[in-house]
């Protein structure tokens, strides 16, 4: 028995794979649910609609699809970047398949998503990366430790044995220096508090930056808040998590000082199976906390969360890397997006129960 073009949509719009299917003008005359989801658009707007106008800066795709109507052959894309309506990027494999059937023939468009699998990679090389840069710094700040403390003790000894008063001030430089230096080393080897988690609201924590944030700043800033008021208590170390808040927020405020309308912004979201690391979690809160400052200098983005490393002249570079371990402990990751005038930082945890 054949199958009827209803039976076939019926089939199509059932798998999970995002399947679009085109006329010779490239309006869209079929698309089902996985692919409205991946285009975040709906099947009442979309069809009938170009598909340039769901994909902006389609060049590629509109040559691709052009090639396979007029040749009537096959084409598929790897790792193909799709701009789609709202100007979000998502990176898709791509095939294109002629339908001829009646009088004007149409093409069969699949796409298979790669964002996952490629941040997923990324952010399991970024680990890599960082757990040797930190095993490099262990070592090394271990190695200053020790030969500081002889230095400080030498000096300790050396001043009681000086009678004269501007002699002491040069041992009490070689101390304060030493002891800045320990403490120095002591940031770069990461926060020493194990995490005492408990059942916490996450919007009290946040809560809790936002004054102390309010409190710091000289600025006319503005402070918006999105929170998802269904998000249930959590299991983290609040005092912790305030430290990362307030590490990304800081960060924020010295980018927004010569911003003529300064503005910060917290928001809350769950979200449904995300992949941290090798682990596949059911669900997960996303804080994200967004700037509208010059964004982040590209030569340094790929080093950010790296100790040491500063879009400033004057910072330390370690309240990124102190976040950083910090949400590691607490089986999470930081994500950041950045673009001038909106600057976005994604704390991502687990939402464990106790």
């Amino acid at each position: 028995m054949e199958s009827t073009p209803l039976m076939s949509e019926n089939i199509l719009s059932s798998l999970n794979i995002a399947i679009l299917s085109v006329d010779h003008e490239l309006k869209l005359c079929f698309i089902n649910q996985s692919a409205e989801i991946l285009l975040d658009i709906s099947a009442t707007r979309a069809l009938g609609s170009s598909i340039l106008d769901i994909m902006l800066d389609a060049n590629e795709l509109q040559a691709v699809l052009y090639e396979s109507l007029q040749t009537d052959q096959p084409f598929t894309q790897r790792r193909a970047q799709l701009r789609l309506h709202d100007g979000h990027l998502i990176t898709v494999d791509y095939a294109v398949t002629p339908i001829n059937e009646g009088e004007w023939p149409r093409l069969l468009i699949e796409l298979y998503p790669l964002d996952r699998y490629l941040r997923i990679d990324r952010d399991e090389a970024l680990r890599g990366h960082q757990e040797a840069t930190r095993q490099m710094i262990r070592g090394l700040a271990h190695e200053i430790k020790n030969p500081l403390g002889g230095i400080r003790g030498s000096a300790q000894l050396l001043a009681r044995e000086l009678s004269d008063p501007d002699q002491k001030e040069f041992t009490d430089i070689i101390i304060s220096e030493t002891d800045r230096l320990t403490s120095l080393v002591d940031r770069l080897l990461g926060p020493k508090t194990v995490p005492k988690p408990e059942m916490a609201n996450i919007h009290e924590v946040l809560e809790r930056v936002r004054k102390l944030i309010t409190l710091e700043t000289n600025l006319s800033l503005e402070i918006k808040r999105d929170y998802d008021p269904s998000i249930p208590e959590l299991l983290l170390d609040p005092e912790l998590m305030v430290q990362v808040f307030l590490n990304i927020a800081r960060n924020a405020l010295q980018a927004l000082s010569d911003v003529p309308q300064p503005t910060l912004e917290f928001i809350t979201r769950t979200e449904r199976q995300y992949t941290i690391g090798a682990r596949l979690y059911r669900n997960v809160l996303r804080v994200v906390i967004a700037d509208n400052g010059p964004g982040i200098p590209e030569e340094i983005r790929e080093q950010l969360f790296f100790p040491m490393i500063s879009g400033r002249a004057d910072g330390t570079g370690l309240g990124l890397s102190f976040a950083q371990s910090i949400v590691n402990q607490h089986k999470g990751l930081i994500e950041f997006e950045s673009e001038p005038g909106n600057t976005k930082f994604s704390i991502i945890l687990p939402m464990e129960t106790a």
